[in-house]
């Protein structure tokens, strides 16, 4: 598989008064992301996962280590021609925002690209139509939904055809609905094209979509694996403050009511599904 992005023994401190004191916030952290991946970087507070964020699209650069983006080592001479193949979705999409109208914010980024304006207007539409915000193209974005916002945002970034799509935080501040939607629309982006995905999240069922979850604490890689091989050891998740799927904490507590299952379930469909099949459907 083509390597997408990848980070090499990358160490990153922030400064501090007292210069004797130095705690890494992201230390000797090493992975690599391939071509058509969805990648979950999951973390309580102060783990490290929003400076990796911002290291991985430059607007932090390592005080050790190597970040490549697309083959090329990222560095303040590249940044912007990198940053052009990326579309970067943050936690609050009002500070996003440009533009008066939905339409008139998907395309700021091409304009400033020079993209010729019959170009831009069929690029904008099919943006748009991407995340199911077509009809919404002359309505002010500060007056959308949370969850519409985002997918505005989400199509701004698209516009520009990025290779690979990194989204911080982006539905932290998001209702359930709007999460939802948001969650399905990349779901059904990245069944439908190449595109590759990180995802940084606190969201475990989020992070349940992922290809690969790459789990951060104390500014360490502490675990890489698929969202099973990650969430069997609910022990060592919870040991640094984070908690297991819905589903399979249910899971766990019907075997211990003496309720015998086949296997794990990552989802609530999953366990409805052999609830109804196995136990009540007779």
């Amino acid at each position: 598989m083509k390597e997408i992005l990848s980070v090499d023994h990358v160490s990153f401190a922030y400064p501090t008064d007292d210069e004797e004191v130095k705690r890494n916030a992201v230390d000797d952290v090493s992975f690599t992301i391939h071509d058509g991946e969805w990648i979950a970087i999951v973390g309580h507070n102060g783990s490290g996962k929003s400076t990796l964020a911002k290291l991985m699209i430059g607007l932090l650069f390592p005080d050790e280590g190597n970040i490549h983006v697309f083959l090329e080592q990222l560095t303040a001479r590249n940044i912007w021609d990198v940053r052009s193949k990326m579309g970067i979705v943050f936690q609050n999409p009002d500070n996003q925002f440009v533009g008066s109208t939905v339409q008139d914010d998907v395309a700021f980024a091409l304009e400033n690209k020079g993209v010729p304006f019959e170009e831009m207007v069929t690029v904008v539409r099919e943006s748009l139509t991407l995340v199911k915000m077509e009809d919404f193209l002359d309505h002010e974005p500060h007056h959308l939904s949370g969850g519409q916002k985002q997918r505005v945002a989400i199509a701004g970034a698209l516009a520009l055809k990025p290779n690979l799509l990194i989204m911080d935080e982006a539905t932290s501040m998001l209702d359930p609905q709007g999460r939802e939607e948001v969650i399905q629309i990349v779901s059904e982006l990245k069944r439908t094209t190449d595109l590759t995905v990180i995802s940084i999240t606190h969201d475990l069922e989020e992070a349940l979509l992922a290809d690969r979850i790459i789990v951060m604490n104390q500014g360490k890689v502490l675990d890489i694996g698929t969202p099973e091989e990650i969430f069997s050891d609910g022990d060592k998740l919870e040991s640094i403050g984070l908690d297991i799927p819905f589903a399979m904490n249910m899971s766990n507590l019907i075997r211990q009511n003496g309720l015998d299952l086949a296997g794990e379930h990552m989802t609530e469909e999953e366990l409805v599904n052999e609830l109804w099949t196995s136990h009540y459907n007779k």
